[in-house]
């Protein structure tokens, strides 16, 4: 695919009069900033069956607190992208959470609660997002971040964006990247290559690659090589920019979308939609946007001078989740129930029931305990829990599910 060219970033200018006769209006030129055409919104979507039994299909992890914080993931998200927003926050989120969605974000308008009637993957819930958001200002530079992500400190991540905002206004597509921790294989990785030296954006970078999720070894060689950056999945780009390679690599995609936001403002808006999502691709933004871009030349990286987790096993809440300095215990305890008995033991409890838990001589433990399901594993097999899920199904044990 040829890259689209550097082209001229959209400063949305408008000329109020040219020579005027005497007495008439000056001319003037309103010049906006790109943090002014600046319009983040949330894809809050997935099960997060690595949680199982607390997260679950009509309960997912993004609706849930996961940190002990007293908010949602998805709440903490809104609340760390609306201070940055030239506007109204979008979400986007299945049919079936839209009224747990309202509860927790009661400010969100209904024109911007984005419901799909079934999951289709990332392109179409951010391309729906992109062609809705286009259509209010053509000249907008987009941002999308997950729900289900954990970010500290709020201000450093704020920093970024701002930073990726000004690198994209460029004519850029500018994803964040997350300095490798461990050589994690559950990840992606961006491939980095040199400074694009913007005085706006002093720290974004070329990106030369987008990588799959690699094996232990090779995930050992991105690390050491210094060059390779987690891919978080947050996207930064001005929105003609996005839509002109999803339409490009997903034409029918992109004309189904198109026709959806024609009725978005219509009483037809639920029959359009009702009708045309089930004929929808289903497929990543990666492979229809952000890979075809990243060969182009089209795509940047500004490095996450955060700490960013992605809440996806017991093993990430454990991380997230301190024992208490002041106690002698080695456990975190999540949930109404704190009747948790320790001895010698390490890991995390969460349990809403009102049983006693007793830990006796065991390390790294993860229990969840909930009314009608018990899972009992440790950090090293979290991973595993997708495993149990899909055994719960093929049995026909969908009612914990």
């Amino acid at each position: 695919m040829p890259a689209f060219g550097r082209r001229a970033p959209a400063r949305g200018v408008t000329q109020l009069g040219s020579g005027a006769p005497e007495g008439a209006a000056r001319t003037l030129s309103v010049v906006t900033s790109p943090l002014q055409r600046f319009h983040p919104f949330i894809p809050a979507g997935g099960v997060g069956s690595r949680l199982w039994p607390l997260s679950r299909a009509d309960a997912p992890k993004f609706l849930l607190d996961l940190t002990g914080s007293g908010s949602s993931l998805l709440r903490a998200t809104y609340d760390r992208l609306e201070g940055l927003s030239a506007g109204p926050l979008m979400v986007v989120t299945g049919r079936s959470h839209a009224g747990a969605v309202q509860e927790q974000l009661p400010e969100l308008s209904a024109n911007d609660l984005v419901l799909e009637p079934s999951p289709k993957d990332s392109a179409a819930a951010i391309g729906l997002a992109c062609t809705l958001i286009e259509r209010r200002d053509p000249t907008a530079i987009i941002g999308s971040f997950a729900a289900d992500h954990v970010v500290e400190p709020a201000l450093a991540f704020q920093d970024v964006v701002r930073e990726a905002v000004q690198a994209a206004d460029t004519g850029r597509i500018v994803t964040i990247g997350i300095t490798p921790s461990s050589p994690a294989t559950g990840f992606g990785y961006i491939k980095a290559g040199r400074s694009l030296g913007l005085e706006q954006a002093p720290h974004a970078l070329t990106v030369e690659q987008f990588v799959e999720k690699p094996d232990e070894e090779t995930a050992r060689q991105y690390v050491a090589s210094g060059r390779y950056t987690w891919n978080a999945g947050m996207f930064v780009a001005p929105v003609g920019l996005m839509l002109d390679y999803l339409r490009r690599s997903e034409p029918e995609l992109a004309t189904g979308l198109d026709r959806i936001a024609d009725a978005w403002e219509t009483t037809e808006r639920d029959a359009v939609v009702d009708e045309v999502w089930p004929t929808l691709t289903k497929t990543a933004i990666d492979y229809a946007v952000a890979e075809p871009a990243a060969a182009a030349g089209d795509v940047a990286m500004v490095p996450g001078d955060f700490t960013w987790e992605d809440v996806g096993d017991f093993a990430a809440i454990n991380r997230l989740n301190k024992v208490d300095p002041q106690t002698d215990s080695q456990v975190s305890i999540l949930g109404s129930n704190k009747r948790v008995l320790a001895d010698e033991s390490s890991g995390i409890v969460v349990s809403d029931t009102a049983r006693l838990i007793a830990l006796i001589g065991v390390d790294d433990i993860v229990v969840v305990d909930t009314p009608d399901a018990l899972l009992v594993t440790t950090a090293e097999h979290a991973q595993r829990v997708k495993n149990a899920v899909d055994s719960l199904k093929r049995n026909g044990d969908t009612d914990v599910l």
